[in-house]
């Protein structure tokens, strides 16, 4: 019968060590955040909120409005691609249609 090894020390396969993992965590979520500017208007960023973050038009017109008077807003928050894929996407839409929409995506709890 052979004898199973619980230690901290990685096991040898070969030419390798393997060390097992006895746990695993979350993976660290991101919000994608809104920054306020004084060119955008209030009707694309609803639009882009809509389009881009399935937001039905009353959400996104209170998610508008914090963004417009905090200076900022979360509009959602994701893991680390998808955040910073939405952010990416948003600011390309912005600038093919001349606004200078800024977003960002950042670690959850930095945003404040």
């Amino acid at each position: 019968m052979a004898s199973h090894r619980r230690s901290s020390q990685p096991e040898e396969r070969g030419d390798v060590n393997v060390a097992e993992r006895t746990s695993t965590s979350e993976p660290r979520r991101y919000n994608v955040v809104f920054h306020n500017d004084d060119y955008t208007t209030m009707e694309f960023v609803v639009l882009v909120l809509t389009r881009f973050f399935h937001r039905d038009e009353t959400e996104a017109t209170r998610i508008m409005l914090e963004v417009h008077h905090r200076g900022f807003g979360v509009v959602g928050t994701f893991t680390r691609d998808v955040a910073e894929t939405k952010a990416q996407q948003v600011m390309e839409y912005a600038r093919e249609h001349g606004h200078p929409l800024r977003c960002s995506a950042e670690p959850e709890g930095m945003t404040s």
